[in-house]
C-alpha cells in the first residue's frame, strides 16, 4: 500500500514561521545599520566629486547631480596635498611594522605553545596582562626613552617596538593556532633531525599562513590609519604619515567657514580611505577568521 502522506503539525509550522521571521529581521537589521554606517562613507565620495560651493549648499544634498560632477577637487588635491611624501612615509612604517611583528610574535606564540620551559604558563599570563596596560600609561616613559636615543623626528619609534616581541594580541592569537597544530608533526621532524628553527620555519609557518595573515591585515589596517603614535613622533613634513599631513594640510585651507575647501579636503580623506577599504574587502574572510582563531580555538 502507498504511504499516507504526512503533513507538518501547526507546533511545527509556526516554529518553521518564527525561524523565517526572526532571519528576515535579522537581515533587515543587518541592511539598516549598513545603511547607517556607510552614509558618511558615500557622503565623503560624492562630495569630492562637487564644486566647493555645492559641498556647502544648504540644505545639504547627499546624492550627487549627474550634471554638476567635476574633477576639479582631484587636480586640486594632487597639486596642493603631499600625498606621495605621505604615501611614501605610511608606506615604510607599515613595511616595518608588519615584518617585525610577524616575524617577533610568531617567535613567542611559537614559544608558548610548543616549547616546554619553567613557569610557562606564568610568562604567558604576564604577557596578557600587558594587554590592559592603557597605550597613554607608558606614552611618557616611552617618549624619554626615544628621546635620549635620539629617535624623535624618525621612524625608529614607531617601527623598532614591532620588533620587540609583536604584542601581547597577536602573540595569543598566534599562540591558539599554534596550539591547533599536531604535535606530531614536530616529533617526526625531530626524528629526521630537524632542529627548533627548522620545525618553525619548514612546519609551523607554512601551516599558519591563515593566522599570519590575520596579523598582517590587522597590523596594516591599525599602522595605516595611524595617528596618535606618528602626531607624537614626527615633526618634520617630509616625514609625517598621511594622516598627520591631512590634518595639517586642513589647518592651512582657511578658517571654519564656506570659504574653507571642505570638497578638497573630503576628496584628500577619500583617497587615503582607499587602501584600507579594498584590504577590507580583498581579505575580509581573514577578518572573520581572526575573530575565530582568537576567540574559539585553543
Amino acid at each position: 500500500m502507498r504511504a499516507a502522506a504526512t503533513f507538518p503539525t501547526r507546533e511545527v509550522r509556526l516554529l518553521r514561521a518564527q525561524k523565517v521571521t526572526l532571519k528576515v529581521l535579522g537581515y533587515l537589521a543587518l541592511v539598516v545599520l549598513s545603511i547607517i554606517f556607510l552614509i558618511p562613507f558615500f557622503w565623503m565620495l560624492f562630495t569630492s566629486f562637487k564644486f566647493p560651493w555645492d559641498a556647502v549648499a544648504y540644505p545639504p544634498q547627499l546624492l550627487l547631480d549627474p550634471a554638476k560632477i567635476t574633477m576639479y577637487n582631484f587636480d586640486f588635491v594632487f597639486q596642493q596635498f603631499p600625498l606621495w611624501i605621505g604615501l611614501r612615509n605610511t608606506m615604510i612604517i607599515v613595511v616595518g611594522v608588519e615584518i617585525g611583528r610577524v616575524l617577533t610574535s610568531s617567535l613567542v606564540a611559537y614559544s608558548f605553545a610548543r616549547l616546554r620551559f619553567r613557569h610557562k604558563n606564568v610568562l604567558f599570563l604576564a604577557v596578557l596582562s600587558t594587554m590592559m596596560l592603557p597605550y597613554h600609561v607608558t606614552l611618557v616613559p616611552q617618549y624619554l626613552i626615544f628621546k635620549e636615543l635620539g629617535w624623535i623626528d624618525t621612524f625608529a619609534p614607531l617601527v623598532v617596538p614591532a620588533f620587540l616581541g609583536g604584542g601581547a594580541f597577536y602573540v595569543f592569537l598566534l599562540r591558539q593556532f599554534f596550539m591547533t597544530i599536531p604535535l606530531e608533526y614536530d616529533d617526526s621532524a625531530r626524528m629526521d633531525g630537524a632542529s627548533l628553527m627548522q620545525i618553525f620555519w619548514y612546519i609551523i609557518m607554512p601551516l599558519s599562513i591563515p593566522a599570519i595573515g590575520v596579523v598582517a591585515i590587522f597590523t596594516f589596517m591599525g599602522e595605516w590609519n595611524d595617528f596618535f603614535a606618528p602626531i607624537i613622533y614626527l615633526n618634520s613634513n617630509d616625514k609625517k604619515t598621511l594622516s598627520v599631513l591631512l590634518l595639517d594640510w586642513q589647518r592651512i585651507q582657511g578658517s571654519v567657514g564656506p570659504n574653507k575647501p571642505w570638497s578638497a579636503i573630503m576628496t584628500a580623506s577619500m583617497l587615503i580611505t582607499l587602501a584600507p577599504i579594498a584590504v577590507f574587502f580583498v581579505f575580509q574572510r581573514y577578518f572573520i577568521q581572526g575573530i575565530v582563531i582568537s576567540g574559539v580555538k585553543g
